[in-house]
């Protein structure tokens, strides 16, 4: 028999390790320490049941998320006496689920003021967090503690929230346009993301599916939320 810890040769009755002092039955991993990091989620199991009814489900990406379609700028349009690129928080301008929704906007069929392309203005929607923060956005974005794109993603808002509890994944879900509307799709979050809409139960979101958020409703991040106005 050998110590399944440092390897040393041992009786059959051995209960210890006299190389390392390790028990006989320890292995690698009972004997390693917990990451003190505090950059790892915090696993909540207190989230409520959902019900299935009315899911609101508009879409569901077949190869995972698409990357965000870019926003084309009218061609007379000069970036630096207009400020286009500056996003809130660094992330470039797009629309996130335009392929999936047919909804890219043409600058062709856009109607013409001076002979500039004028592109109707998108709904906005105010998010009232838990947290005490509000943030007013539109098109697309990443809400979490610390939300990152994958490569190739691009997108109008990455909205950070500060969770001391941890509860809540660095990139939770993510949030875009539909026919005026809103909608959320969980980006398999630690502990999940739930959907209270006006008059309704809670509706536990799949990961990876995108579910219309209509104002009024309130989404739950494991210990935080917000409201959508």
């Amino acid at each position: 028999m050998n110590c399944r810890i440092c390897g040393a040769e041992l009786p059959a009755d051995a209960m210890f390790c006299g190389e390392c002092g390790s028990s006989t039955s320890a292995t690698p991993e009972s004997r390693r320490r917990p990451d003190p990091r505090p950059g790892d989620t915090t696993r909540v199991d207190r989230l409520p049941r959902a019900s299935q009814r009315n899911s609101g489900v508009i879409s569901v990406p077949v190869d995972g998320f698409r990357a965000a379609e870019p926003i084309v700028d009218p061609p007379s349009a000069d970036p630096r006496a207009t400020g286009a690129g500056v996003s809130e928080v660094g992330a470039a301008s797009a629309v996130a689920s335009a392929a999936d929704a047919g909804e890219v906007p043409d600058v062709g069929a856009a109607p013409l003021v001076g002979g500039v392309a004028v592109q109707p203005a998108r709904p906005q929607f105010s998010l009232r967090f838990s947290t005490g923060e509000t943030r007013t956005v539109f098109g697309s974005g990443l809400i979490g503690r610390k939300p990152m794109p994958q490569p190739g993603e691009r997108f109008d808002h990455l909205v950070q929230i500060a969770d001391h509890t941890l509860s809540v994944s660095k990139t939770h879900l993510e949030f875009g346009e539909h026919e005026g509307g809103l909608w959320v799709a969980d980006r398999f979050s630690s502990n999940g993301t739930v959907v209270r809409r006006p008059d309704d139960g809670a509706l536990r979101c799949e990961p990876g599916r995108r579910y219309l958020v209509p104002r009024g409703s309130r989404v739950e991040m494991a210990e935080q939320y917000f409201s959508v106005d």
